[in-house]
């Protein structure tokens, strides 16, 4: 499987596998993860990102402005949440030389979160203000632990959240090797979205939480099996 893995991220990205092991595949599943967990906030916790910052800085500002489909307070939650992910990253792994192992423990957090994500939609559901509260806290904060570790891996063109950039570099530099990763990144956010709004309106809220949950669990599985490949 780890084979598999290298020879993945050196097509992303020539020499990837032996500078990075294989962190640009797993990078890759994460952001189909972001695409799934965004789809669930939006449809679920009322049009509210929990890995897309910007939006809820837009959507603030919506509602400041008056906007009534929007709230004021959830995009504000859901900032904080992510923040203290983020600050908690560095605090919670391990030794930042030994990244692929920082990477493992920052996803297996990541994992218990939207465990507990899930399992508190099944339970609670997602209508009432109590549940929508617990689901944007657990979810941001899982969020952020895993947009700061991969802030600090700094793999080119793969950030996992945003796409912005990416798409930038797909307009404005000459067609390449950066274009595959780029594409690969897009249309990985892309396909996780889709699964995962297919997955809350047809089958609820829990069940796309479960599929993260499932993608999280085996990165973290895959990262561990290579810890004794790589180094960082």
């Amino acid at each position: 499987m780890i084979r598999a893995l290298l020879r993945v991220s050196d097509r992303l990205l020539p020499g990837g596998a032996a500078k990075y092991g294989p962190l640009p595949t797993l990078l890759i599943v994460l952001t189909f993860v972001t695409g799934v967990v965004d789809a669930v906030s939006y449809r679920s916790l009322g049009h509210v990102f929990v890995a897309n910052m910007t939006g809820n800085v837009v959507f603030s500002a919506f509602s400041l402005a008056g906007a009534k489909s929007l709230s004021v307070w959830a995009p504000a939650l859901a900032i904080a949440a992510f923040m203290a992910g983020a600050w908690a990253e560095a605090r919670l792994a391990g030794t930042p030389a030994d990244t692929v192992r920082r990477f493992q423990v920052i996803v297996g957090l990541q994992a218990l979160l939207v465990a507990g994500a899930a399992v508190a939609a099944a339970t609670l559901g997602h209508r009432s203000t109590g549940a929508v509260t617990v689901l944007i806290i657990l979810l941001g904060c899982g969020m952020g632990l895993q947009n700061a570790v991969v802030r600090r891996l700094a793999v080119p063109d793969l950030t996992t959240t945003v796409l912005t950039l990416t798409v930038t570099g797909l307009a404005s530099d000459r067609p390449g090797l950066p274009t595959i990763r780029r594409l690969v990144s897009v249309a990985a956010m892309l396909c996780g979205a889709l699964c995962g709004a297919a997955l809350t309106l047809h089958a609820g809220t829990a069940w796309a939480l479960l599929l993260a949950l499932l993608l999280l669990l085996a990165v973290a599985v895959a990262a561990n099996a290579s810890t004794e490949r790589y180094r960082a």
